[in-house]
């Protein structure tokens, strides 16, 4: 499985809003979700290595972020169809298992990753609290390694200077993992 990585940080782009359902049975619009310092937007998914071996230390980091302002909300546009563990039922089964803290979006057109321009799994885009886009980058430097002993938690550092000032960081390494996976063009 090759591996994917995102894009250098486009400083300023503002976050875009859309309506997606939950795992949770809700309807909810991404930028209500913000917290009164910033948002991240993390596109996961359920079957990819890259997130299971680092899933709990995004819950954490989500725990971590909500104290200071920072809303969380993770979103999974995988196509389902070929990738069935990556179902909206799974997304609830996957959800459950983690105990979440936020709430996971199902987007079935894919269009909020398109608009988003979200390469991979997982994907981190962090915004202050005007919606401008301060941080794209990676969790830490684990990659697919479960362990994460003395590792650098490189989205909470950023999001905490962003929810201090405002702005993210100038240096930033990018998230890998698996590409998203797009539906065939009918």
């Amino acid at each position: 499985m090759a591996a994917t990585t995102t894009p250098l940080c486009d400083f300023g782009w503002k976050a875009v809003d859309a309506k997606l359902p939950a795992v949770d049975g809700r309807t909810l619009s991404i930028l209500e979700l913000a917290g009164p310092r910033g948002l991240v937007v993390a596109f996961i998914c359920n079957h990819c290595p890259y997130v299971r071996a680092v899933i709990s230390r995004i819950v954490r980091d989500a725990r971590d972020l909500a104290g200071v302002g920072i809303g969380f909300v993770a979103i999974s546009s995988n196509d389902a169809l070929a990738y069935p563990e990556d179902s909206f039922e799974n997304m609830r089964r996957f959800a459950a298992e983690h105990t979440l803290p936020f709430p996971y979006l199902y987007d079935e057109d894919q269009s909020v990753a398109r608009v988003y321009g979200a390469a991979c799994t997982p994907d981190f885009f962090g915004f202050n609290a005007a919606g401008e886009l301060q941080y794209r980058g990676r969790l830490d430097a684990s990659r697919k390694e479960a362990v994460d002993q003395g590792l650098r938690r490189d989205l909470y550092e950023a999001m905490l200077e962003v929810a201090r000032t405002g702005c993210g960081p100038a240096e930033q390494q990018a998230s890998i993992g698996c590409s998203i996976k797009w539906k065939t063009p009918a």
